[in-house]
């Protein structure tokens, strides 16, 4: 099937960044009594949006963040994002071979916008994705894995959700894909295949250079 618009995730999928926010919110979590290992927290974060870590706090510890946490929490990922953050292997290269197709293609992701635009600038994607093409769940007050995002990053585009392709690196991702309706491919860099099966992945892609594969195949 060949689609009128790729959506991508942003953080994991074009951008190298989870394993250091997750490495950065673990061990905070772990500084203010709440030990969480780097596995874990990308069992219980991963493609969640930032109040899901309060709901774990609570459920799990019965105890209670600061009111301050995701404020301070951002300032020492942003930190070490400005010095550690790249993109992800093939993303610009991907990119690039769609601007050349004119394929369209946008990004969605449940970061806020504050977020999701340093992690372009400082990956050297800013120029692939002006403000247009990049969607937030701030957009629509809700993130994956309920469809909303999706099907407002579709709609601003122009394009029917089943005519769309997303690339998801998180059960939650794929599972928003899903209840919109789309195709969804996900990417196992950093999550175990099985469980992007589970969640109704429509296929598995190892390389972002896959994708390009993906979007010349013949109209069904």
């Amino acid at each position: 099937m060949r689609y009128d618009l790729v959506i991508f995730d942003n953080d994991g999928v074009l951008v190298d960044s989870e394993p250091i926010a997750h490495r950065i919110l673990s061990g905070y979590l772990t500084e203010l009594g709440y030990p969480t290992t780097l596995e874990e927290s990308y069992r219980d974060f991963l493609g969640n949006a930032g109040h899901n870590v309060h709901d774990v706090v609570m459920q799990r510890y019965q105890g209670r963040l600061p009111e301050d946490f995701e404020a301070r929490c951002h300032e020492r990922v942003f930190a070490a994002f400005r010095s550690e953050l790249a993109a992800s292997a093939g993303a610009e290269e991907l990119l690039r071979v769609l601007e050349q197709r004119n394929q369209p293609y946008c990004l969605a992701s449940s970061s806020a916008h504050q977020w999701i635009r340093l992690c372009l600038d400082l990956a050297g994607l800013r120029a692939y994705l002006a403000d247009d093409r990049v969607f937030s769940a701030q957009d629509v007050g809700v993130g994956k894995p309920a469809p909303d995002l999706f099907l407002h990053a579709a709609k601003s585009m122009g394009v029917a959700p089943d005519r769309c392709l997303v690339i998801e690196d998180s059960p939650n991702g794929v599972l928003a894909a899903r209840a919109a309706g789309m195709d969804v491919y996900g990417y196992t860099a950093l999550t175990d295949p099985a469980k992007l099966t589970a969640s109704g992945a429509t296929g598995l892609i190892t390389r972002l250079s896959e994708v390009s594969a993906l979007t010349t195949a013949p109209t069904a």
